[in-house]
Parts: C-alpha cells; structure tokens; sequence
C-alpha cells in the first residue's frame, strides 16, 4: 500500500480533529443526539436544540461576539453570499455602491460581480506589493452611496494580514457598514469582536478542523440583511433550513479547541514557519512571495526561479500542495492573487503555496527541504 503524501495544503482544508469527529458521531444515530433542532414539542428536539446553541456559543467564544449575532450557513461561500447581497439588497435605499478588493477569496469577487448585474455599483481597491490595503486607499474610495465595505483579514494564497481595526474605524467614521472575510484568520490571529469596528464576518470550519459543509455569518446587534434562502424562518429568518446538528457541533468543538488552545497552535505554526524559511532562504533562485512582517504563520508562498509550479508539483509527488485557492486550481491561468499585487505572469507561474498545521511536524518540514535540495538542480538543467 502507498504512503499518503505528506500534507501541505492546510489552507485548501484541514483533516476533522478527532475529538471533533467524535462529538459529531454522536449526533447521527438513533442512540444520539440525531432529532431536529426545530422539534421543540418532544425532549429529542429540545436535546438537539441544547447542542445547537452550545456550539453557537462556543464559535461566539472564541471571536468574542454574542452568540445571538451567530448564523449557521453552509460554508464561508455562502456566509460571504449572504453578507454582500443580503445587506446591499436590504439597504439598496440608502445606497448602491460596495467596496472590495482584486485580490479577495472568488467568493467575495463573484458576488460582487454578480451584485452589478442588478445595478449594484462595485469599486475593487488595488492592494499593495503584499496584498496590503491601505486606509488611504479606501478612503479614497469611499463615496456617499458607499453603504458596504468587505475586505478579508488575511488572505487565502500569500496570508497578508489587513489592518482591520484601522480599515474597520474608516468605514465606521464613513457611516458604512464593513464585512471581513476571516477564514483564513480564524484560530491563528485573535479576533475580539467586541473591539474590532466590524459588522459581519465570514467562517467555516474546515479551515479549523472541523467538517466541510457548515459555517457561520456573524451579524452585529443593529444590522438589516436580506434572507437568500427562504422557508421555515429558521436563524431568526435570516437563513432557513433543517439545522445539521452533527456539523454544527463539530464546528462548535473545534472552535472551542482553537480557543482553548490558540497559544500553544500559534507558536507550533510560527515554529514551523521559522523553520521552513531558514531551509528555503538558503536555496538558490528562491523567492518568498509573503510579507515579512504582517502574514498568518501557516502559509509560505514560494516562488522558484525558472521553474514551472506545475512541474514542480509533479516532481514533489510525495507532498500534496498547491499554486494557489483551491476555488481556482482548474484554471491554468497563473493565480489572480499573485498578479493582483503586480506580479508579472511568469513569476506567478512558478510560485507554490505551503501551507502546514496542527498535524505537521518538524520531520515533515524537513523531509520537504531535503527532496527540493535533491530535486531542484536536476529540474533546472534538465
């Protein structure tokens, strides 16, 4: 049998923690927690309703919110859908016009592209050489039917952290309401919501060890946003459907592991991180692509000197990464992100993202740095 690669595409997804794959276990059979959550006339209903709203508190927890202002969805993708068409459609009067970025996850682009299709009007800020925006940049762009701003607090191909508490008090000052994509933040920045001037913001738990297919909006006290799924009012009308109590817990146990232990996480990444860069700072003909002061400590974007990425990764057949979002690795174009920050199109061609986690080791990192050692020299006069 085959050793499966060793892993390091953690920001495309992460493996489901096994405590929390456990916790979910327990909400799929007849001798568990499998009731629906709206069946609130029997004790079934009103136990998988409890486990409902203890995992709505502990994501609450660990951004520091009210677990009132946590809506389920079925992902980031559709938290993200919902913030920006939802608010812009539900405040349409007071304006049309929403600011983003070229560089934000598709699945803020294309609801924005979609929302112009309604006569929407979209403004998308140039980031900086690391994918940086700057508050003079959005203040620049701000007009008075700007009701919306979203831009993510740290991205998903090069990790570049945004100054969200900067950026959020512009918007704020501006009288818009402003939505941060945080999936790639989520475990490894500290988010406290009760300081940061941010009205919606997007999660998932798959990015975070827990399942695919359930995330949460958060919602601030005070903001309007329009439903995009109607039927049965469930989320306090803002998002209807059966609640799937087997994810939602598993997204509640690991947001609750995050918080619990986000140090100790913390340090493992940047330890990792430290390691990593030291090995490929001394490899000829590379380039990191990250900033080097503000960027999550999971991900390293390397670029190799005339070197195709695609042939790098089939050379590297023993490790599993990517060139970029997973949302876009079917395109043979070279990675919007990587040219959004003015990267030329060769370049973006031969760059890489690493991207490690709870589960990756020291061993792992090293075994990455001697193969690009062995293999390196041989693609390059082949």
């Amino acid at each position: 049998m085959c050793s499966q690669p060793i892993y390091f595409d953690y920001a495309a997804t992460t493996p489901v923690d096994p405590r929390v794959a456990t916790i979910m276990a327990q909400c799929l059979t007849q001798e568990g927690t499998f009731a629906n959550p709206a069946s609130r006339s029997h004790m079934l209903g009103w136990i998988a309703e409890q486990a409902v709203e203890r995992a709505r508190s502990q994501v609450s927890e660990l951004i520091n919110a009210d677990p009132r202002e946590i809506v389920w969805t079925s992902g980031a993708t559709e938290a993200n859908n919902l913030a920006l068409t939802g608010f812009m459609r539900a405040n349409c009067k007071r304006g049309r016009h929403l600011v983003t970025s070229t560089i934000e996850h598709k699945a803020v682009i294309d609801t924005a592209l979609a929302l112009e299709t309604e006569g929407f009007k979209v403004t998308f800020l140039t980031p900086d050489s690391y994918g940086r925006i700057s508050p003079n940049c959005l203040k620049e762009a701000l007009r008075d039917d700007t009701v919306l701003v979203s831009l993510m607090a740290a991205n998903n191909e090069i990790g570049t952290i945004n100054d969200i508490q900067r950026l959020g008090e512009i918007v704020r000052e501006h009288g818009a309401a402003f939505h941060v994509d945080a999936v790639q933040a989520i475990g490894k920045l500290w988010i406290d919501l009760e300081l940061l001037p941010v009205d919606m913001m997007s999660m998932t738990a798959h990015k975070i060890y827990g399942p695919k297919g359930i995330g949460a909006l958060f919602v601030r006290k005070g903001i309007h946003i329009e439903p995009l799924i109607h039927g049965g009012g469930h989320e306090r009308g803002m998002r209807s459907g059966t609640l799937a109590t087997h994810q939602i817990t598993g997204m509640g146990e690991a947001f609750s592991l995050a918080r619990k232990d986000f140090i100790k996480e913390v340090n493992h990444l940047e330890n990792l991180r430290e390691k990593l860069l030291f090995g490929l700072n001394r490899i000829k003909g590379v380039k990191i692509n990250n900033d080097p002061d503000k960027c999550v400590p999971n991900i390293v974007n390397v670029g190799f000197e005339g070197l195709d990425s695609e042939t790098l990764l089939m050379a590297l057949r023993d490790f599993a990464m990517s060139t970029g979002s997973a949302c876009n690795s079917a395109n043979i174009d070279p990675s919007y992100v990587l040219t959004g920050i003015g990267m030329s199109r060769k370049r973006a061609l031969e760059s890489i993202r690493f991207s490690f986690g709870r589960y990756t080791t020291d061993k792992d990192i090293d075994k990455l740095l001697t193969e690009l050692d062995k293999i390196l020299p041989k693609l390059r006069y082949e």
